[in-house]
């Protein structure tokens, strides 16, 4: 099977917000916030597949555990397409370099992984993120990280994705980039559905920017329910094109084989729920499809 591996083309169904290799465990103090398990997230990836997905955007990023050699042979075993991303998360899972680093070094660096590859893999950063914000708001790391963002957006056209902290301080972000140059049409603010707040997210979509329900499964956080109800508003309100599903697997806990949910869960599962709340198929292709595609693809 040949490496399917960065391919903003013809992208399919597409998950916008999803890990193959991060390890979060030293600074969480928890072995399971580590996706080390290669065989079980292939066997995951080879059902998604099967159920019809056929590309996720990787955003496990520098200081998150990526490992772009891993990434690959995922990919070559699946099947599925994976966008690899570039930049830098948030604290206290910032590398010593972004401290270290200014700005505009920080951004020559994402540029030279989109235009040049990542490392000696001559494997390209397809997207910038995630970069993210604590529950508090902008640190002053976590700005820098934002504006170099920017930087490296203006210079290559590259799309941005954040991390909100349970959807909190969306909207700081989405200005902050738009002031400092973003065009919103390549911008998704992560993680709303972990904030069910209707008023709060027309005001993020009237910027123009797209918005993530990316952690569908995640119960614990935010019941499924709500997440299709808010959907269904949203869709109903006219904003189905401005909106990207995933389910931010981080942990071996959410895989199937350590009896989680799993990726295809969203297929499975998640789906006929958007389709019993009365959102169509139409419109759920237009999530899965045609934004991603749109996002990548618009000039």
């Amino acid at each position: 099977m040949k490496t399917v591996l960065g391919k903003t083309d013809n992208l399919g169904r597409t998950l916008m917000h999803e890990h193959l290799t991060i390890n979060l465990s030293k600074e969480k103090d928890d072995a399971d916030a580590n996706l080390n398990d290669d065989e079980a997230m292939i066997e995951e990836l080879k059902a998604l597949k099967a159920a019809g997905v056929d590309t996720i955007c990787d955003v496990t990023n520098v200081g998150m555990g990526r490992d772009v050699s891993r990434m690959a042979m995922i990919v070559e075993k699946s099947g599925v397409n994976v966008l690899p991303s570039t930049g830098f998360y948030k604290e206290p899972y910032f590398p010593e370099f972004v401290c270290k680093s200014t700005e505009k070094e920080l951004a020559r660096f994402m540029v030279k992984e989109i235009v040049e590859g990542i490392g000696g893999s001559g494997i390209k950063a397809a997207i910038i993120g995630e970069i993210g914000t604590g529950q508090h708001g902008f640190a002053d790391e976590e700005k820098k990280v934002f504006l170099a963002a920017a930087r490296a957006h203006a210079e290559t056209g590259t799309p941005i994705t954040t991390h909100t902290t349970l959807g909190k301080h969306g909207l700081e972000q989405v200005e902050l980039l738009k002031n400092f140059g973003v065009d919103t049409e390549k911008l998704v603010i992560g993680h709303l559905d972990l904030n069910p707040d209707m008023d709060y997210y027309l005001k993020i979509l009237d910027k123009g920017c797209y918005i993530g329900f990316d952690t569908i499964g995640k119960n614990k956080y935010q019941p499924d329910s709500i997440r299709a109800d808010c959907l269904f508003q949203l869709v109903k309100r006219g904003y189905g094109n401005r909106i990207v599903l995933s389910l931010d697997i981080t942990r071996k806990s959410h895989l199937k084989k350590y009896g989680g949910y799993g990726h295809s869960y969203i297929v499975e599962s998640f789906i006929p729920m958007l389709l019993d709340k009365g959102i169509s198929q139409k419109d759920i292709d237009m999530m899965l499809i045609e934004n991603p595609k749109r996002l990548f693809n618009s000039k």
